[in-house]
């Protein structure tokens, strides 16, 4: 069993070292197409290899000083690097530079992302509420701003949004496992999500787990309180 996971793994980096090389031989062909750099920063970022990412788009923001949508895409790889890695501080600073109309609610999305990431889910609305602006219809950002409500405690959005979310994309696991977590505790019937949710995505039901037995403890310390008091 660990031989068949050992070749397996020296299987997938290969195939990563190969894909890094090809990325590689694509800026040598073409040096001046900043889109080779952000694609072999992804790249990095995806496999962690944070620092040589950071090396790789701080070298690009050098050589595309003049050119205003290298600027912006590059800062908003960079940004991307430093979320993925954990330094939400940096990765702020990059995205707030993102100035282009066609990459500023994606860069508006990570930022809510980054202060959701810091438990700032005030602030983290207002971004989100901005990038959802001109993508009402984005399953990621309605369920980014549903996961904000339902941290506030205000399930009535969070319904609504994580419904418009599943609205766009049904198949989308964590959004079900969300919704029936609402639905528990609104005191609807929440089997349905939870039975899509372990379907769809059984990793983040299973992670979940702990989550939805807290709430039931809440729910049934809720009930009982209310019971108490009526009682008396």
């Amino acid at each position: 069993m660990t031989e068949k996971k050992d070749l397996k793994r020296e299987a997938s980096k290969q195939k990563a070292q190969k894909a890094a090389s090809l990325l590689v031989q694509a800026i040598d062909a073409k040096p001046d197409d900043f889109h080779r750099y952000y694609n072999l920063g992804v790249f990095l970022t995806q496999a962690n290899s944070f620092e040589q990412a950071e090396e790789l788009y701080m070298k690009a923001l050098g050589r595309f000083q003049k050119n205003s949508q290298a600027q912006n895409t590059l800062h908003y790889g960079l940004g991307n690097t430093y979320y993925e890695a954990g330094e939400f501080k940096k990765a702020l600073v990059q995205f707030q530079l993102v100035k282009d109309s066609s990459l500023k609610s994606y860069a508006y999305l990570m930022i809510a992302q980054t202060y959701v990431a810091q438990d700032d889910y005030k602030t983290a609305l207002a971004f989100a509420l901005t990038a959802q602006a001109k993508h009402q219809q984005d399953p990621t950002i309605n369920g980014l701003i549903g996961e904000i409500f339902l941290a506030l405690g205000d399930f009535a959005h969070a319904e609504s949004y994580y419904d418009q979310a599943l609205h766009a994309n049904e198949k989308n696991g964590k959004y079900q496992f969300e919704r029936g977590l609402i639905a528990l505790v609104q005191g609807e019937k929440e089997t349905e999500y939870f039975k899509k949710a372990k379907q769809l995505d059984p990793a983040y039901f299973k992670k979940g787990q702990q989550r939805l037995e807290d709430i039931e403890k809440f729910i049934q310390t809720r009930d009982q309180d209310a019971k108490t008091k009526d009682d008396k």
